[in-house]
């Protein structure tokens, strides 16, 4: 096709926005779909992960046509941990769709995409989506915009953005509020008004391609996916590679992908501005530059965000290691992260020294970015040792300071209960920037050490009755604040090894809120409940009832036990101290002491005593 009839476009916003059903709708009004076919809502959400949390993790291509010209669409995450995703596809696309929700308008990762989008010298195209909300105030939300263009420094051109507004689950965009429209062309006519034709016929220029995204396929290895900047990409073609660290070797292009609808299509060669999909250069990496054989000019390497926290994967070590896991040695957690590093360029990994077991130190742009990989090896078969998030300190350069990373906290709760959540915030170091309120619900704005925030989601939840909504997103780093109490209460250790019975569980209630129900195989040191005070208690779940040949009125009526509290991943992540690990496996997650017995943890508080004065 026409290097002349190609525009790349990427639809950028906060989580929940409604990036992904906008791309629904493009999608279908494009006719991608047969009329029959089953569609499953936020069809680009195609990872298990992403349909289960409901989130888009990984940022994902496809392509339609609107009046003879192709319009490649790259649907991006709105979670702010992976913001990598983001970063990198920028330099791929000629313009943004920025979408906002028509009541809650800008939030903070929404600042986050557009400051990246704005600093490339993109010209962004903001749709106010959701405007059949009751609480939509559209012309509102246009002038937060522009507020947030004018604190972004945008230049004049950039601050005279276009504005539509819509409802992306109807597959709705109108020019304005009093104008009702029936689908989705005033989006696609502004978009090929505000980008135009190429001024050039850049295909007759030599070979220019830099990779922002890779994939892998079992039958012809590594791909390379990125903006074809100049000239034409052909199957057979010998190309030069240079890398982001500034070395060059030589390679061929064995096959050669475009996107067509929702499908990758080999095609002969490829013309400049389309995004491809090249194969035979198992070397590639991301930020590489493909050119011309010996004749290939680096493009500018593509910056990542810096790791804010780390995780320890270790080798299961607990009485209960490699019953269910098919992959649980030191060189199988090694080969899978180095796998993961080819295609996750937010992630670090270093290999642990000094360590009683085995393991390396991965570090990721925050808690759901490493509980999602987490999650994928579990399901993969992997079994793992996960030590408590720690966050990642720098020291200045010029004044020696010890610097913190900060996030911006934005929450939205009931007024009955902000006065709860502002006073641990402060507890937490956090630094009040601004407060709203309607009578109803209050709208708090907070700076807060991203290491005060473990743990805390939780402790929101429960404290808002699970009405309130928080959200966060890097704030950049400042002076250390100081040491913060970490958690409150202790935790019950079971001393002994066998399976759970009722009886003992129910003597374990009134000390605290349990982990495991009855029938439960435990192990000595495996954490079965919190405790309800300070200090961690060591108990025998597997305790039975003495029988005796004496029946009594009353007692032997069946044991009855109030639910008890099963552990997701991430709240895991968030529950334990320095001393203690999530046992991840296929089948089960559990919490355990990093030291099982109780000799051994005695011999181990100096070593605690450190930890907490470190902290």
């Amino acid at each position: 096709m026409d290097a002349k009839k190609i525009i790349n476009i990427a639809v950028i916003a906060h989580v929940d926005a409604g990036k992904s059903t906008l791309v629904d709708g493009l999608l279908n009004q494009a006719g991608v779909f047969r009329d029959n076919q089953e569609i499953d809502a936020q069809v680009m959400d195609s990872n298990d992960q992403e349909k289960e949390r409901g989130i888009t993790i990984y940022s994902k291509n496809c392509a339609i046509e609107y009046k003879g010209i192709k319009i490649n669409i790259v649907d991006t995450p709105g979670h702010a941990d992976f913001s990598s995703e983001v970063e990198r596809i920028m330099k791929t696309v000629d313009t943004v769709i920025l979408l906002v929700d028509s009541s809650e308008g800008p939030m903070p990762q929404t600042r986050f995409v557009t400051q990246k989008a704005l600093e490339l010298g993109l010209h962004p195209i903001l749709m106010i989506n959701k405007i059949d909300k009751k609480d939509q105030r559209a012309e509102e939300v246009v002038d937060e915009v522009l507020e947030l263009f004018m604190e972004l420094d945008a230049d004049e051109s950039q601050m005279n953005f276009p504005v539509l507004y819509g409802i992306a689950k109807e597959g709705i965009a109108q020019y304005d509020m009093t104008t009702p429209s029936k689908d989705l062309s005033p989006l696609l006519e502004t978009i090929v008004t505000q980008v135009g034709s190429y001024d050039t016929d850049l295909s007759a220029n030599p070979t220019r391609m830099q990779v922002s995204s890779l994939a892998y396929d079992p039958f012809i290895g590594r791909l390379g996916i990125g903006r074809l900047f100049e000239g034409k990409a052909k199957a057979g073609q010998s190309v030069s590679v240079i890398r982001n660290d500034g070395t060059q070797y030589n390679g061929k292009i064995t096959k050669v992908f475009v996107y067509q609808g929702l499908n990758r299509v080999e095609v002969e060669e490829a013309s400049a501005g389309d995004i491809v999909v090249i194969a035979g250069l198992p070397e590639i990496s991301i930020g590489d530059t493909v050119g011309e054989l010996n004749n290939v000019k680096a493009m500018d390497p593509i910056k990542i965000e810096e790791p804010t926290m780390s995780m320890n994967f270790l080798v299961n070590t607990s009485p209960f290691a490699g019953r269910v896991g098919k992959f649980v040695t030191s060189r199988n957690i090694k080969e899978r992260l180095e796998k993961e590093l080819e295609v996750n360029v937010g992630l670090r990994v270093e290999p642990l020294v000094n360590s009683d077991v085995e393991g390396f130190k991965v570090l990721g742009r925050g808690e759901l970015h490493l509980s999602v990989l987490i999650e994928q090896m579990r399901r993969e078969g992997f079994e793992l040792g996960i030590s408590s998030p720690e966050v990642i300190f720098h020291k200045n350069p010029q004044t020696g300071e010890i610097m913190e990373p900060m996030e911006k906290v934005i929450i939205n709760v009931p007024t009955e209960y902000s006065g709860t959540v502002i006073n641990k915030l402060n507890l937490r170091k956090g630094m009040m920037l601004d407060m709203d309120s309607d009578g109803v619900r209050d709208k708090v704005t907070y700076n807060v050490p991203l290491r005060a925030l473990i743990g805390f989601r939780s402790e929101f939840t429960n404290d808002t009755h699970g009405e309130g909504i928080l959200v966060q997103s890097s704030n950049g780093f400042e002076p250390y604040k100081g040491a913060i109490e970490s958690r409150q209460n202790g935790v019950m250790i079971s001393m002994a090894n066998g399976v759970t019975v009722a009886y003992a569980l129910s003597g374990l209630e009134p000390r605290g809120t349990l982990f495991v129900g009855p029938q439960t195989e435990v192990y000595e040191g495996m954490i079965v409940g919190q405790h309800s005070r300070s200090n961690d208690l060591d108990v025998n779940p597997t305790t039975g009832k003495k029988l005796t040949n004496t029946r009594s009125s009353g007692t032997d009526e069946s044991t009855k036990l109030s639910p008890w509290k099963k552990m997701t991943l991430e709240e895991a992540l968030e529950f334990i101290e320095w001393d203690e690990l999530v046992e991840v496996t296929p089948d089960d997650i559990r919490l355990r002491k990093k030291w099982l017995t109780i000799n051994d943890r005695k011999r181990h508080r100096n070593d605690q005593k450190k930890a907490i004065e470190e902290l």
